[in-house]
């Protein structure tokens, strides 16, 4: 009498895995060649381009793919989304902006001051154009763990911002660390609030002054001699 097949053992707590073989990470996308990179490009500028004329809604990806003369298709393989298209836009604005501040650094002399008028000068030129600050900004806050790495990109950029601006002389301790997210989470905060008209420019300076008071706080303490 043949033997009856045996079920199959379950994993640990009687649940199937969590990720199944098509959900599980995939392998880092190779670099992208010249052409690729430069198609890339226009994309970035049409979404931007849009976002200025019209915010968040006047981003269409069909309008998009017109603009930057790729297709449709195409611009999904670049960027699954609306959300991912527009926080890679701010990405490359803030990438824009780090450039601009190495060129042309505060003239403050104390890391705190420099820190202040960094961010305030970031805050101006996105103030220049709320529109696209407005786009930019919903699609932070509209996006979900599929676009983790685009989002980590922007809370790096910001961070770097920060430590070039405080001209650390070695690298930054987690106390430095530390304050350095609670100042670009008060940034992000205090640019949310002013394009929801709750906040005045001059409220903006303000928070943005105190907050960076942190920079002070957690500066390491020279040995004694």
């Amino acid at each position: 009498m043949p033997t009856p097949p045996q079920p199959k053992p379950k994993p640990r707590g009687g649940t199937e895995p969590l990720l199944s073989p098509s959900s599980r990470p995939s392998a880092p996308s190779p670099p992208l060649t010249e052409r690729q990179e430069a198609r890339r490009r226009r994309i970035l500028q049409a979404s931007a381009q849009l976002a200025r004329r019209g915010g968040f809604d006047a981003v269409q990806m069909r309008e998009v793919a017109e603009s930057s003369n790729v297709a449709l298709g195409t611009l999904y393989r670049y960027f699954p989304s609306k959300v991912h298209l527009l926080v890679a836009t701010m990405q490359d604005q803030l990438q824009h902006m780090h450039e601009t501040l190495h060129k042309r650094p505060p003239g403050e002399t104390e890391a705190a001051a420099r820190v202040a008028e960094t961010l305030m000068r970031a805050f101006r030129a996105l103030q220049r154009e709320p529109q696209l600050a407005d786009a930019m900004v919903r699609a932070l806050n509209f996006a979900d763990r599929s676009v983790s790495p685009e989002v980590d990109t922007v809370s790096r950029l910001t961070t770097a911002i920060i430590l070039d601006a405080m001209g650390l002389e070695g690298p930054p301790t987690p106390e430095q660390l530390s304050a350095v997210r609670v100042i670009e989470h008060t940034w992000h905060s205090a640019l949310i609030t002013w394009l929801s008209g709750r906040a005045s420019i001059a409220q903006v300076k303000i928070d943005i002054e105190t907050v960076c008071q942190l920079i002070d706080v957690t500066r390491p303490s020279s040995p004694p001699r």
